[in-house]
């Protein structure tokens, strides 16, 4: 009987082990039916050579890899590439996914995997406290296609390396990061293609044309934060992070240029991001002003509560373009669209962008939005029932200063006496 129950615990370790040791030959078979282009282009990989199997990045559980629930995520690759997963962790790339991603606790249709995604799985504990109030407003299809499939960068290789290959030509070429950083918003392939340095890559090769690679991930580095000193959304940094980011930044185009040329350059950049980020602030009051003075149309409680904050104005990153006001959707274009192209363009060497497709278009966009605040401002006089004496238009003033030192656009001091002038105004009539 102790032999007989040896020779069981023995077996079934034997099977266990077999279970737990699945390796790619009893893949291969199948998938060579089945996904043919997926197995060539891993025997052709570096991983074949290294005797990396399936089984390492996949896992050995075949069922949850039929439902879609084993995707390789970049923790299968931190072990035996340490240095670029650090890297890319600490660089904008590492915060993709929170970046474009919300909290959807609150959502109707919420699929409940989603917290994986923003709570470590052990303790619940929340891993960042970025929320996209946009990509909360999309249908989850749209959501994972339109959305997510830029934005798993952040915890996905494959996003730039592609799934099998490990050639590194393809994550070399440029076009590489075209297929997220083109577009509206953030047009940098076309900037750069269209750019003397695109066009000396495209003629010339890379011995004498940059890439985004050459600028951004220099040595092979997969920090593609470095020199860079402001915000996605143009926000400075303060001088104690601006400084040394531009003096890395210097550092790499001084391959190319003198030390004080590329100084120079970056330095009329930064004058020209003030001077649009200050259009962008003279719009924002405007559109304020209209909501201290119940204008808006519709006015924000009477429209679809913004997914983060309810019933009331958001004109910061949350900025919406859908269930919102004309006037609004005219600020989202020139905050995220036209803004976004001034500087670009200018950072990345494309006069066309940086004046036409950006500056020209900045600057329409304020002489719309101050017509379209001229004719709320007209419809509002129109509709307001008329009262007898004075004191309505008064009673509006202190009202809308109220607002203003309510949301931080006055201080105390500020409000007391703008509230002083409007009475005075109101003991001369």
């Amino acid at each position: 009987m102790k032999t007989f129950n040896t020779i069981l615990a023995v077996t079934g370790a034997s099977l266990l082990l077999s279970f737990s040791s699945l390796s790619a030959e009893e893949c291969i078979p199948c998938h060579r039916e089945k996904t043919p282009a997926a197995v060539r282009q891993w025997e052709n990989s570096a991983h074949f050579k290294a005797g990396v199997g399936c089984e390492k990045c996949h896992g050995i559980d075949h069922e949850k890899m039929k439902r879609g629930e084993a995707r390789v995520d970049m923790k299968a690759c931190a072990p035996c590439h340490k240095k670029a997963f650090e890297t890319h962790r600490s660089s904008r790339h590492g915060m993709g996914l929170h970046s474009g991603w919300g909290c959807t606790r609150n959502l109707a249709n919420r699929n409940q995997k989603e917290c994986a995604f923003c709570h470590d799985k052990d303790s619940a504990e929340p891993l960042s406290q970025v929320q996209c109030a946009r990509f909360l407003k999309q249908s989850a299809e749209m959501a994972e296609v339109g959305c997510n499939y830029c934005h798993s960068v952040e915890n996905s290789c494959a996003s730039c390396h592609t799934n099998h290959n490990t050639d590194l030509k393809i994550v070399r070429d440029p076009a590489s990061c075209a297929k997220c950083h083109m577009g509206p918003d953030h047009p940098q392939w076309e900037m750069w293609q269209t750019s003397l340095h695109g066009t000396l890559y495209g003629t010339l090769g890379l011995a004498t044309g940059p890439t985004c690679q050459t600028c951004h991930m220099p040595s092979g580095t997969h920090d593609v934060s470095r020199g860079i000193t402001m915000s996605s959304g143009g926000a400075a940094y303060p001088p104690e992070i601006a400084k040394p980011q531009r003096e890395q930044m210097i550092s790499i185009c001084s391959q190319c240029h003198a030390p004080a040329f590329a100084s120079r350059e970056l330095n009329r950049g930064d004058a020209i991001q003030k001077q649009s980020l200050s259009i962008v602030k003279e719009a924002e009051k405007i559109i304020l002003d209209l909501d201290d003075r119940n204008l808006l149309d519709p006015m924000p409680e009477n429209r679809p509560p913004h997914p983060l904050s309810g019933n009331k104005l958001v004109l910061d990153s949350q900025l919406l373009y859908e269930d919102t006001s004309h006037i609004e959707r005219l600020l989202f274009k020139m905050k995220k669209y036209d803004y976004a192209r001034t500087i670009k363009g200018t950072y990345h060497q494309n006069p066309a962008y940086a004046h036409w497709y950006g500056n020209a278009e900045l600057k329409m966009d304020l002489i719309d939005i101050k017509a379209e605040a001229s004719r709320l401002r007209k419809a509002g006089q129109a509709q307001a029932a008329p009262v007898k004496g004075v004191g309505n238009s008064t009673e509006t003033g202190l009202k809308v200063l109220q607002k203003k030192l309510e949301r931080g656009a006055i201080s105390e001091t500020e409000y007391q006496e703008q509230k002083q002038k409007v009475l005075e105004e109101f003991l001369k009539k």
